[in-house]
Order: C-alpha cells, then structure tokens, then sequence
C-alpha cells in the first residue's frame, strides 16, 4: 500500500475520481431512509403499509432493469472509445432533477412525476461503477486492481455512513436541498479537474451527410456490443462470473428494494431507525472494504472472498425473511461486513480476465447481464411482498420473499465454486486474437 503513495500521479488521478464520487454516493443515500417515509405518506396517508408504493417501485426498478440492459453495455463501450470524462458528467449530473422536484414538493404528483425522471437518472448511474472499474483498470497496475477496487467500494460504504448520520439528525424537510446542493457539486468538480485516461480515436467520417452517421453509428454499436459479447462468452471466467452476478442480482435486488418498506410495515421502523440500520452496514464495510479485503485476497485469492461474501448474503436474505424481532434486523445487518466484498472481488476477477483495451466493454456487458436480473427480480419480490404483508397471505411469514431471495443467492455460490483459479491470470485465446478488432468503433 505504500507503493500507492509513492506514485504522485496514481495518488491525484484516483482523488479527482473518487472525492466527486464521493459527495455523489453521499447525496443518493441521505435520500434513502427519508424517500421511504415520504412516499407512503404521499401516496398512502395515515398507513403504515403502502402497496402503491411498493408497486411503483417495482415498475421503476423493472423499467429501469429493461432499459439498462441495452444501455449499460453500450455506455461501457462508448467509455473506451470516447473517454471516461464525458461518460461520467452525463452519468453524476441526471441525478440533480428527480430530487429537485421532490425539494420543491413532496405531493402526490410531485412524488409520481420524481420517479418518472428517476427512471432516467438510475439508468445512467448503473453504468457508474462500471466506468469507474475501467478508470481505476486505466490507472492501476495488475497488482494494485483488487485493492483499488477495495477502496472504491470502501470508499462508497464510507459515503453511506456519513449520508446515514445526516439523514438521522437533519430535519426530514433539508434532506432533499441538501442533496440537490451535492449533486450540483459532483460535475462541476469533474469538469474542473478530473483527467482523461483515453485517448478518442480520430474520426474519419466527419463528412458524411446525417443519415449516413447516424446508420454508421447504430451499425458501430451493434457490431461493438457483439464483440462484447463475444469477449465474454469466450472466456469461461467472465461467463461465470456472468452467471453468478446475474442470480446474485435476482436475489438481492429484490431485497434491497423491498427492504425498508417491509421494515416499516412489519415492525413499525420510520427514517431514524432505517438510518440506524443502513449505518450498522456502512460501518461494517468500511472495515471490511478498506481494511479487511486489501489484507486477505493476496493471500487467500479472489474467488474465496466472492464464495465467502455471496454465502454471507444468502444467510443475510434468509434472516430478514424469518426476523422474529426488531432487534434481528439490527444484528442482520452486520452480516453487510461480509457480503459487500460481493462487488470488489467480482471487479477485480472481471479485470484480470479481460484485455486492457476491453475493460469498459467486459465490464459493461457483465452489468448488462445483472440488469435482466433487475428486470426479472421486481417481478416476483414486489408481488410476494405485497401478499405476505397483507391479511390475506397464505401462511405467516412476512417476509418470505426474501427466503426466497436467499435461494436465488445460493444458486450464485454454486455457480462461484466453479470458477477455476488457473484460468483467472489468462485471457483467452478468441479475445486475444480479436483483442485486433478493438477499434471498432475508431
């Protein structure tokens, strides 16, 4: 880790990324806990349980799983051909409009129209931590990426904690002024000082009429996500790792979407003790991210540390399902220590499987692969939250869409199991040799 701050540049690149990110990270999560009390009381006055709201989450979360398949990939690859910068102010700077308007108002309408932009916002921010991993990949040597991957998630639990003291002690009616004013912050801090990793290739089309450029450019990007595909279908690390994040997102998407709303409806929890909840988990990753994965991957490997985390959240989704007590969700939520290292590992093991030129496109096409499972996972979650929390459930388990969730999380750990450690140091042969046609879009 001292070899990090022996290296001025590495040191000043990775500050002008991660202290914006940061304050971003920051602004989304103090919205979190407050978002939850402001849509039932909205949509839902005078209940504690709101099937409208938790619909309308589920639509937002569906629509957003649709539109990110196709858009993610592409922004990743649009990051290796065009820059990181650009991709990055686009992606940190929709955030400002959906929170705007429930600073403005917090009505009905206000609250409708919020989640309608919204949809927009989370479909570019998906594709954050996938640019972000090919901007640390851009930066770092082989040697450095797990543990840079570290620091960002380290440094992304970090922000919630932080985000999770303010929402516990500023009046709900700041929250969101607060928020609008961090948000503003984050793009015009990157435009001020945040450096280009990639080179643009020069274009040589400037001359075509628009019809032909446009025809050009969708041509360009069906042949690129084609080649990304191609790129991770011909590796058996990247396929699998595809397989595990996919059924990892089935499972916990639906939980981390459903959470506070069937913590308020089961147990009475409002925006302090979501507060308390969500700081009990970014504590124990900071330790963990910061501190713990730097320490144990060089010396235990990555595929033990994504086996261990993905058992974690199995067990973490099976115990809010079966919470016979407010205190379990408290003593659940420590298990976030381990399961958040989810993301680090899989980075890093996406990273040393890929090409340096392929990094965007490897990443982004994983991330594509864990939005169908964002479509998929609202589909069954909302529906069976909703029945369980009313009078007319089958049986008493109010939370039996989260066991449910922890299945489809064991699914991702035996689909780990099978990543062969020999293999991770290698790329394979088809993306070696069609490494030549990277530039397709050049």
């Amino acid at each position: 880790m001292l070899g990090w701050w022996k290296n001025k540049r590495e040191v000043r690149l990775l500050v002008h990324l991660l202290l914006p990110l940061f304050v971003h990270w920051m602004a989304k999560e103090m919205t979190r806990s407050v978002l939850v009390d402001v849509t039932t009381s909205s949509l839902c006055p005078g209940l504690s349980t709101c099937p409208e709201a938790i619909n309308l989450n589920g639509l937002q979360q569906t629509t957003v799983g649709i539109f990110k398949m196709v858009a993610i990939p592409v922004l990743g690859q649009l990051s290796d051909d065009y820059g990181r910068k650009p991709l990055f102010l686009v992606t940190v700077s929709t955030s400002v409009v959906p929170f705007t308007l429930l600073a403005i108002n917090k009505s009905r309408g206000f609250v409708y129209a919020s989640y309608v932009v919204n949809i927009i916002c989370l479909v570019f921010e998906g594709s954050i931590f996938c640019i972000t991993a090919a901007y640390l990949a851009d930066v770092l040597d082989d040697n450095k990426k797990a543990a840079g991957f570290s620091w960002m998630m380290g440094l992304f639990s970090a922000s919630h904690v932080l985000a999770n003291v303010l929402a516990r002690f500023l009046p709900g009616d700041y929250i969101f002024e607060v928020s609008v004013a961090m948000f503003i912050f984050c793009p015009v801090y990157m435009t001020l000082f945040l450096a280009e990793t990639v080179t643009p290739a020069p274009k040589v089309d400037q001359c075509l009429p628009y019809s032909k450029k446009a025809f050009k450019i969708v041509q360009e990007q069906y042949n690129s996500m084609r080649y990304a595909a191609n790129v991770v279908i011909s590796s058996p690390t990247l396929k699998c790792i595809s397989l595990v994040l996919f059924f990892y997102e089935l499972g916990m998407a639906g939980v981390n979407n459903t959470l506070l709303y069937y913590l308020k409806a089961a147990f009475g929890f409002d925006k302090n003790q979501f507060s308390e909840i969500l700081m009990v988990v970014g504590i124990g990753s900071i330790i963990s991210q910061l501190l713990g994965l730097p320490s144990i991957t060089p010396l235990v490997g990555e595929k033990v540390v994504l086996c261990t985390a993905l058992l974690s959240s199995a067990v973490y989704a099976l115990l809010y399902g079966l919470a016979w007590a407010p205190w379990v969700p408290y003593f659940t939520a420590s298990l976030g220590v381990v399961n958040v290292l989810v993301k680090p590992s899989s980075f890093a093991l996406i990273s040393r499987a890929s090409s340096s030129t392929d990094q965007g496109k490897a990443q982004g096409f994983i991330l594509g692969v864990e939005s169908i499972a964002l479509l998929l996972s609202p589909l069954g979650m909302t529906t069976l939250t909703n029945l369980f929390l009313s009078s007319n459930a089958p049986f008493n388990c109010k939370g039996f869409s989260f066991v449910c969730a922890s299945f489809a999380v064991a699914i991702s750990l035996c689909f780990a199991s099978m990543l062969k450690p020999n293999l991770l140091n290698k790329k394979s042969e088809v993306d070696a040799e069609t490494n030549v046609e990277a530039p397709l879009l050049s």
